[in-house]
């Protein structure tokens, strides 16, 4: 049930270094990224996955969230395309979108039981510039965000919980 993968989810900061994603969960994740909302259906991404040990590493470098970078198997880096909504009544509702994709990157990695950290790259100028270095990215990509993904090395344990007071009722 959805309810308890989300109720599940966490960030895991430690990763099982000798841990592995295999191309097949990395594909059932990206599929569930794609299957996210989007306004008018203008799906505003693309993703960027990391496999490479010194691409996480610079990441770790430069980004002050990002030290789980260094035991993760994989990272999958969102990048927004703004001028696909262009023109069009969905415009400017690429963060929502984007952020949608990314949420369906966390539950789908913790439904096959895969650890997962979002860590914010937009609208960090700094973080959006070394990520469209080391990624050769072009200038109508906004780099959004960074995902850790590994086997988690810790406690998966939710953090999440209910609380009426943040709740108001119009009935």
């Amino acid at each position: 049930m959805v309810t308890e993968i989300i109720k599940k989810r966490k960030s895991i900061r430690r990763y099982n270094p000798n841990g592995t994603v295999t191309d097949a969960q990395l594909k059932q994740i990206l599929e569930a990224a794609m299957h996210a909302p989007s306004a008018c259906n203008t799906r505003p991404w693309e993703f960027t996955v990391i496999r490479n040990r010194k691409v996480l590493d610079k990441f770790v470098e430069f980004h002050s969230f990002a030290k789980m970078l260094k035991t993760a198997a994989a990272a999958i880096v969102v990048c927004a395309l703004p001028d696909t909504q262009s023109g069009k009544s969905g415009e400017g509702m690429w963060q929502h979108d984007c952020g949608a994709a990314t949420q369906n990157i966390l539950l789908a990695a913790t439904e096959l039981g895969l650890g997962t950290c979002w860590c914010g790259l937009h609208p960090v100028t700094e973080y959006m510039e070394q990520t469209r270095r080391i990624l050769n990215l072009s200038p109508d990509k906004v780099p959004f965000c960074i995902i850790a993904i590994g086997e988690p090395a810790e406690d998966f344990g939710g953090r999440g919980f209910y609380d009426e007071a943040k709740v108001t009722w119009v009935d």
